[in-house]
């Protein structure tokens, strides 16, 4: 099979637990950090799927990295390789397939309860509702053609699907030790941002292999959906990139 390619923005936000469930499938990946200057391919065509992982920035900086993911992720769609995105990818995502991301009414950081959508339970292995770490300021509207899978009380759109696509405004691919260094890196924030949709650091860090757990339940079935559709032939033209 060919590898999987994984896109990095922040030490803090790493494959995590997708990485372990792309291991334990034999499945061979590529990392790079696109932030830090590593250079993207062009082309889709050596790379069986894309990941796209977090990020500080904002889909709207004006960043020669963040305009040569958009142009990756296109090929992508052309070609029908699955794309995965979280959070700032899955924004990456929705722009790809012409939809608009904006700033949403008020951060979002913490650990939350999403609702699955009736159509996306079987992604989830059966379960009506989730829970998720979330540390996101903008959210995207689901592309014309795509599905709602999850919503939440503080952002409505917390996942979509288009085919093999999955996008997710919520970070289930968490570890302990990642949380831990994001949460020491953005204390600030969270002391200044302090508010009804923002928990503390001692919120976010306790209870943690409870909710890791739980996270990891579900994330485990919507992984090895996604990790099924890479074996399978592009289907060419089953979506036209915007």
């Amino acid at each position: 099979m060919r590898p999987v390619l994984i896109l990095q923005h922040e030490a803090a936000q790493g494959p995590g637990y997708l990485l372990q469930c792309l291991q334990s499938k034999d499945v061979p990946v590529h990392l790079l950090r696109p932030d830090q200057g590593e250079p993207l391919p062009r082309q889709m065509s050596a790379f069986s799927g894309l990941v796209v992982l977090g990020s500080d920035h904002s889909v709207h900086d004006r960043l020669s990295w963040i305009g040569a993911e958009q142009a990756l992720m296109q090929d992508a769609l052309r070609l029908s390789r699955p794309v995965l995105g979280h959070c700032f990818g899955a924004q990456q995502l929705a722009r790809a397939m012409g939809a608009a991301v904006h700033r949403n009414p008020r951060p979002d950081i913490g650990w939350r309860e999403l609702w699955i959508t009736p159509t996306a339970r079987s992604l989830f292995g059966g379960q009506d509702h989730l829970l998720s770490f979330n540390w996101h300021y903008d959210s995207f509207q689901i592309p014309i053609g795509a599905t709602r899978t999850l919503f939440g009380q503080h952002c409505l759109n917390k996942g979509f699907a288009l085919g093999p696509h999955l996008g997710l405004q919520s970070h289930l691919e968490i570890t302990e030790h990642g949380l831990r260094q994001w949460c020491a890196e953005g204390r600030q924030a969270l002391r200044t941002g302090r508010s009804l949709t923002v928990q503390s650091e001692s919120e976010i860090l306790s209870a943690l292999p409870e909710r890791l757990a739980r996270v990891r339940a579900a994330a485990g079935c919507l992984y090895q959906h996604w990790i099924g559709q890479l074996a399978l032939p592009p289907v060419f033209g089953r979506l036209r990139a915007a």
